[in-house]
């Protein structure tokens, strides 16, 4: 009797002293992650945030761009908020926008390496590279985008041949409806400047799984090895070998930037161009006024017979307009790629020590009733005055200053050739007996869920 309630009183005390140690780590647990998050003095407003977790309990992954707007209204233009272990200020306003992207030093050049970002990217490529990674592989990839005919007459004629394979392959629907979605993604791919030639067409379910994606485009540099010629450059992945070949003194000309520039090259070149022009052709079906000017304006300046060209874009207000409208309402970047504060600064009176993430709100740029006359609709009217195009300093898509995207000019030329093409041959309606929405589905960008649309042929 006496062995048995001795044998009970270990394993009582057993039990005791393990619930005593858990509870003990985990107060510690909380102390540690607590001082940690402890917000830094004259640190921006922003919520409570739950230990661990940060602020992710306050984010609705459905609608999370807009669900931050409340907490603009509720604590001011700059906005602290933890992602998981990531201190991150959220940055509203045009001139504390302009301040972040178009400083003058490097306070705010360089991207956050977030857990996300150091699993899919580390410190490689073109788009989520610093310092010096980044300066070299921007210059390089902006010098052989123009080689390759950024800017030149070839590119605009390789654009207008895509243009109308896609008009072809749309007139084959014979006005029933269909899904637009993958005829302008393939569009787009086969259109960009010789540098993915390689990459099947069904190229978005190799996007699912990222280092299947990595694995292909290092098997294509493997191919562009065996039979490459530095005298005669095919495309970017020739022109990187060449460079690789040629330039040892810098570094970060490797293989591994080579895999991860040219997947940047070619996201940034289909996904956000296909994904504008598929809110371009939903916004014609919902407008169908809008889309009737459109029309009157192409028969008038480009007619049925001519190709449309970036020349009649000086012409074409209107339909200038509306592609701006387009951008402006699909918002599909909408807090813009981020940025991380290099040293210890300032910004709108505020301390930000080194190490925050910083994110610009286009999503509240894009829509602010001081800045648009009716900002949550549809109206072409925003960018014209008198008649004339008129540009917008509120109206920031493709980001500004330093780190403006590299594709910018490639991107509006394809976004006015494509789309006024395709205006010009076809009216774009909604099935019979069926509504279009504008819902918003989440992914690389955001874009439309998706929809059918009939063309119909104009006479």
């Amino acid at each position: 009797m006496l062995e048995a309630v001795s044998s009970l009183a270990v394993v009582l005390w057993g039990a005791i002293h393990l619930r005593t140690l858990l509870l003990g780590a985990f107060i510690f647990l909380l102390l540690a992650d607590f001082l940690k998050r402890r917000r830094p003095k004259n640190f921006p407003p922003g919520p409570w945030r739950l230990p661990f977790v940060g602020n992710f309990y306050h984010t609705d992954f459905d609608k999370s761009n807009l669900v931050i707007q409340q907490y603009v209204k509720k604590y001011g233009n700059l906005v602290s908020m933890d992602l998981a272990d990531l201190p991150m200020v959220l940055v509203t306003g045009l001139p504390l926008i302009r301040e972040v992207l178009t400083h003058p030093g490097q306070d705010f050049l360089n991207r956050p390496l977030s857990p996300i970002r150091e699993r899919v990217f580390g410190k490689n490529g073109l788009f989520m590279s610093s310092g010096q990674v980044w300066k070299e592989q921007r210059r390089f990839a902006l010098s052989t985008l123009r080689n390759f005919g950024l800017g030149k007459k070839s590119l605009e004629e390789r654009i207008q041949e895509e243009a109308q394979h896609l008009v072809e392959i749309m007139a084959e629907e014979n006005g029933q409806p269909f899904n637009p979605h993958f005829k302008i993604n393939n569009a787009l791919y086969t259109a960009f400047p010789r540098i993915m030639k390689y990459l099947p067409g069904p190229h978005r379910t190799l996007f699912r799984d990222w280092d299947k994606l990595k694995l292909f485009v290092a098997q294509v540099i493997e191919n562009h090895k065996k039979d490459w010629n530095p005298d005669e450059m095919r495309d970017f992945i020739d022109a990187y070998l060449k460079e690789m070949h040629t330039n040892k003194t810098a570094s970060s000309f490797d293989e591994k930037n080579l895999i991860y520039s040219t997947l940047d090259l070619f996201v940034a070149g289909t996904e956000t161009t296909s994904t504008t022009l598929r809110w371009g052709l939903l916004y014609m079906a919902l407008y169908p006024e809008v889309q009737e000017k459109v029309h009157a304006e192409i028969d008038r300046v480009v007619g049925q017979k001519q190709q449309p060209s970036l020349a009649n874009r000086e012409s074409m207000p209107y339909t200038n307009a509306v592609i701006h409208e387009v951008q402006r309402m699909g918002n599909i970047i909408p807090l813009n790629a981020p940025r991380e504060v290099a040293v210890d600064t300032t910004l709108g009176g505020y301390h930000l020590p080194k190490g925050t993430a910083i994110l610009t709100n286009l999503t509240a740029l894009h829509r602010d009733p001081t800045e648009w006359a009716t900002p949550e609709t549809f109206n072409p009217e925003h960018f014209l005055e008198n008649g004339q195009f008129k540009k917008r300093e509120s109206f920031l898509p493709f980001s500004l200053g330093k780190r403006v995207c590299p594709g910018e000019q490639l991107a509006r030329s394809e976004l006015f050739i494509f789309f006024t093409f395709l205006l010009q041959k076809f009216t774009f309606k909604a099935p019979a007996n069926q509504k279009l929405s504008l819902k918003i589905r989440m992914g690389i960008t955001l874009s439309p869920e998706s929809y059918c649309i009939c063309a119909i042929p104009r006479a």
